[in-house]
């Protein structure tokens, strides 16, 4: 039974030692993945900022600028390009709503975006686009990949339509969390006039009639949960410029907006809970189910070794009674009178001895 019981363990322990890597090496890659129907809305506002007047063209100190940033997961366009690309592939049609402290659009820039499911590599395909501008991108947008290095990634610009370095500047806590802290910066870079504009009527290509053009720079900066690689907590220092504008408005350059851009506190709180339970999720498939494997695997070759042990000791065999002395016969009389001896006859009585009392 020991020898039986100790095959049953071997057998459990080699299990567990062979799920402990699969699940790490095989499992994830292929199962842990961005949803294709993922919904989220995500509110930043910059307080104060400077925004431009479009009925006087003059920029004005503001209370406040809103930008509402709407991501939606397109099931249909997923699975289509999916097929062709062989892969799982994730398509987030999203939109930066941009509205001024009277509630009106400033702007709004909408992106469809085309990336791996696992990877958070981007995927080329036909759709793929900004503010209805074809695009190709090379670099991460939105979120990084599962398991971010400590290391600079390629960061898509949705302005520039380029991508650049965004550089890991360290691991910091935010809000009791280890995060990895990112920052880009993008130049001052010539870059189009949204397709949508506040003012009825004019449009990108009146603009470029009068010779304007519209420059760009800002300051990014991520605060990455390393695990799922969503970003818990974004800001921007952005800040835009019309140039040649001196024959429209009176002066070469007018800003058209410049402030610090900041996420809403009760947003990072509700991305922040949804994160917590997702980085669980993937713990439990990278590091948590893992380790257990391996330590209950080397538990239970343990216990099988130690039973074999136990069944090849010798089983000590019985030792024979020891022999018993026979017991002592009864005490034997003096035998028959054997008589003279042959050859002899009998002698002389000596008669009583020196000691015989007297009769």
């Amino acid at each position: 039974m020991r020898r039986r019981a100790s095959l049953v363990l071997l057998s459990l322990a080699v299990f567990f030692a062979a799920m402990a890597p699969t699940l790490r090496w095989y499992v994830f890659p292929r199962v842990v993945k961005i949803p294709s129907n993922q919904y989220q809305v995500t509110v930043l506002e910059a307080k104060p900022a400077t925004l431009l007047n479009y009925s006087t063209f003059k920029a004005e100190k503001v209370d406040k600028l809103t930008i509402i940033q709407t991501l939606k997961g397109n099931v249909e366009e997923s699975r289509r390009i999916g097929r062709d690309a062989g892969r799982d592939v994730v398509v987030w049609d999203s939109l930066s709503y941009v509205q001024g402290p009277d509630g009106k659009m400033v702007s709004k820039i909408p992106e469809r975006y085309v990336f791996d499911a696992h990877t958070q590599d981007p995927v080329n395909a036909t759709g793929e686009m900004v503010d209805g501008d074809p695009v190709r991108r090379t670099g991460i947008e939105f979120k990084w990949p599962f398991l971010v290095e400590k290391r600079d990634y390629q960061y898509f610009d949705a302005q520039t339509r380029t991508s650049a370095p965004i550089h890991y500047k360290g691991t910091r806590t935010f809000r009791g969390m280890e995060v990895y802290y990112f920052e880009q910066t993008v130049p001052w870079t010539k870059v189009p006039m949204p397709k949508a504009m506040p003012i009825k009527g004019i449009t990108p290509e009146v603009l470029a009639q009068t010779g304007l053009t519209r420059w760009y720079t800002t300051k990014r900066m991520f605060w990455v949960d390393p695990v799922t690689g969503a970003p818990v907590n974004g800001e921007e220092i952005h800040t835009e410029e019309l140039r040649n504008a001196k024959a429209l408005m009176g002066q070469d350059t007018i800003t058209v907006f410049d402030g610090h851009v900041k996420m809403r506190e009760d947003y990072i709180e509700s991305i922040g809970a949804l994160v917590k339970s997702n980085r669980l999720a993937v713990l439990m498939v990278v590091s948590y189910l893992p380790w257990t494997f391996s330590l209950l695997a080397l538990l239970l070759l343990a216990l099988s070794l130690w039973l074999e042990a136990r069944s090849r000791r010798p089983h000590p065999t019985p030792s024979e009674p020891p022999t018993a002395d026979p017991a002592p016969g009864p005490p034997q009389g003096p035998g028959p009178d054997p008589g003279p001896a042959p050859g002899r006859g009998p002698g002389p009585d000596p008669g009583p001895g020196p000691f015989t009392a007297p009769v």
